[in-house]
């Protein structure tokens, strides 16, 4: 019998985060496998060199057009459909947003691996409405997603239909996979390199607080900024994003900022704090898992992703209130704790890459003969 032929198919490479670690973890799955995606940008996406990257014609536009695709949603639903993937016998889909919107072949399997339902359209529609992230240009995205979001919730509905295997990376992306596609879902974490962070776990020696990430309005960062700020305590804060400006005006004198460190500078971040900070509602929050393989206590949001990481008292500590003065008293109770680098990079091994890739693998070898 012949090898099954393999695509992945992934919404976006134009920054690297959470989901597209995931996708490096997928093709180190399925080596032979190319990467299909709507646009690309390869300066901005070194881990991804010398990968067999595939593109949509949003690629062919000009640059400053193309660095506005997610302008565009209508477009990229346009772009993934056109893309001719019938020479697969299966397509792996990396998705939070279009990429689902694929043009499946009967006898195809797709297993989409599903970071989240879209977010704009579903779970926090009205979030993204009060602040889309945008800037300057906030005012007119407000006027245009009460006119295009029905038609492309239903877009997304019946793309969704054609899924042959939905997994989630975590019960709350289940759940909203149940609500809104009324589709059952598998929960595969997402992969952790949990060894690269080995010799920061070593480290006993740990001062100040950081933060990781990209500076968006739902990240929240800005609680842990105005937190660390009335505690004048010491934060870093590692990442860029639209909030950038504005939380560097809302940082007292024990806040640093650096924008454009590399993996290693974050990994030794990371391993050098007395805890990571994280604020947001996130759909996972693959970063909690990588601070604690350093040996970093988690401080976070008891929602979503975080309640499956982060156990209160023992690998973290957990508020329950986006608000600074909740974020506030769970600094203060940090404060009175003590908790054990080599323990936590322990408990952050159950979400170790090399367990993400052999799930995916059984779950698409798995899939595949009912469709020969």
């Amino acid at each position: 019998m012949p090898k099954p032929k393999i695509a992945i198919v992934h919404d976006w490479l134009t920054n690297m985060g959470g989901a597209e670690k995931t996708v490096l973890a997928l093709h180190e799955a399925f080596p032979d496998a190319p990467i299909y995606t709507s646009v690309y940008e390869p300066d901005k996406m070194p881990d991804f060199a010398g990968l067999d990257i595939r593109t949509t014609w949003l690629q062919r536009l000009p640059k400053p057009l193309r660095a506005l695709h997610k302008f565009f949603p209508i477009l990229r639903v346009w772009a993934f459909r056109s893309l001719d993937l019938s020479e697969y016998d299966a397509l792996v889909v990396s998705s939070s947003a279009e990429s689902k919107q694929i043009t499946k072949r009967p006898d195809q399997i797709v297993v989409c691996y599903c970071h989240t339902p879209i977010r704009y359209y579903w779970s926090h529609y009205h979030e993204y409405k009060k602040d889309p992230g945008f800037g300057k240009l906030n005012w007119l995205i407000r006027l245009v997603m009460p006119l295009i979001v029905p038609a492309m919730r239903r877009a997304d509905y019946k793309a969704a239909q054609q899924v042959d295997v939905f997994i989630a990376n975590s019960s709350e992306v289940q759940a909203r996979i149940k609500k809104y596609y009324n589709r059952p879902a598998t929960i595969v974490h997402p992969p952790v390199e949990v060894d690269r962070f080995t010799e920061q776990a070593l480290n006993k020696d740990r001062e100040g607080y950081v933060v990781v990430g990209r500076q968006v309005p739902y990240k929240r960062v800005d609680l842990a900024v105005a937190a660390c700020t009335q505690l004048s305590l010491p934060l870093t804060v590692y990442g860029r994003g639209s909030e950038h400006e504005r939380l560097k005006k809302l940082a007292g004198p024990t806040v640093q900022f650096k924008v454009d460190a590399s993996d290693v500078e974050v990994a030794q971040g990371l391993g050098h704090a007395k805890a990571f900070i994280f604020s947001a509602e996130e759909d996972f929050g693959i970063v909690q898992a990588e601070a604690l393989a350093a040996g970093t206590p988690v401080i976070g949001l008891n929602k979503a992703g975080t309640k499956e990481i982060v156990e209160d008292g023992k690998s973290g500590v957990l508020f329950n209130e986006q608000t600074v003065p909740a974020l506030v008293a769970a600094i203060r109770r940090f404060e009175t704790m003590s908790f054990l680098p080599a323990t936590l990079h322990r408990k952050a091994k159950r979400f170790h890459k090399t367990l993400f890739i052999n799930k995916m693998q059984k779950i698409v070898y798995d899939h595949l003969p009912r469709r020969k």
